[in-house]
């Protein structure tokens, strides 16, 4: 199984499980942005974005979006009732007091520790910073959802990380289209899988050890 619309949206639907009733959560681009699409009806929570709105719904309805309605990464987005709209310096201002509950956020490398490095490849176009600096320190809980492998094929969960960090220690989960880990004081714990991988090949493609998880699960494709 590749990276397809699949297992992006697996990836997705198993984020949407970390969030809880009543919490803010901010969004990166990407497959984060697909989180919406998979929260169940009952789970009542505001999505904020750091170009200002906090209280997004899911993805519109092709032939329906609001040209003047989007999320930070340019996509359009839809406005629950009870929404609001500020400028970035208020949004910012958000994450920074800490009033972020979860962020799960895309990232190129991802370290045993938790370091994301998330931001800029030396030498490639740099699209910005972005909210991932202040998002990384200061939100409750950080998520990381991403490709397992780079598209050269070099895992992107690492012992130590070879590019620029974003911010050290920071991730708590990451979630790939292989499996899950919790990040720990001692390291990575690996505690589901995706079917059809296994162990021997989460073990492959991981650039760094781990512990398994003694109520590992399985998670059905």
């Amino acid at each position: 199984m590749g990276m397809g619309v699949d297992s992006r949206n697996q990836m997705a639907k198993r984020a949407a499980e970390e969030i809880q009733n009543g919490m803010v959560v901010n969004l990166g681009i990407g497959i984060p942005s697909l989180v919406p699409n998979h929260l169940a009806k009952e789970t009542k929570v505001m999505f904020h974005a750091e170009n200002g709105i906090t209280g997004m719904g899911p993805s519109p309805i092709k032939g329906e979006e609001d040209e003047n309605l989007c999320n930070a990464g340019g996509f359009p987005v839809t406005l629950l009732s009870g929404g609001s709209y500020c400028d970035s310096a208020v949004a910012f201002g958000m994450i920074r007091r800490g009033i972020v509950d979860l962020t799960i956020l895309g990232s190129l490398q991802v370290s045993q520790f938790g370091d994301l490095a998330n931001w800029i490849v030396p030498g490639k176009k740099v699209p910005g910073m972005g909210g991932a600096m202040e998002l990384a320190q200061k939100a409750k809980k950080v998520i990381v959802v991403m490709n397992h492998c780079d598209k050269h094929g070099m895992p992107k969960i690492v012992k130590t990380c070879a590019l620029p960090l974003t911010a050290s220690r920071s991730v708590d989960l990451i979630i790939t289209e292989l499996a899950v880990f919790k990040v720990t004081e001692e390291g990575l714990l690996l505690t589901e899988l995706f079917a059809p991988y296994n162990l021997d090949s989460v073990v492959s493609k991981t650039g760094c050890g781990f512990k398994v998880s003694e109520q590992l699960r399985s998670i059905p494709y």
